[in-house]
């Protein structure tokens, strides 16, 4: 397979401030933690909710507009 690409999106809550760091080329990364939930009712009528973390790391450009 000649090259592909993935996308994902992640709409969620931020769990903390973003983290910026630079390369020694001094390229920025910025990592971030993104929760999401989902809700829904048991078969006994009970709300549930579950919420998953998700660790992003974000190079060059990209990085340079999150603060």
């Amino acid at each position: 397979m000649a090259g592909s690409l993935n996308k994902v999106q992640i709409i969620g809550n931020l769990g903390r401030d973003p983290e910026i760091r630079h390369t020694n080329d001094n390229r920025p990364i910025a990592n971030l933690s993104v929760a999401t939930s989902e809700r829904w009712n048991d078969q006994s009528g009970q709300q549930q909710e579950k919420t998953e973390w998700h660790r992003v790391v974000v190079f060059g450009k990209l990085a340079e507009g999150i603060q």
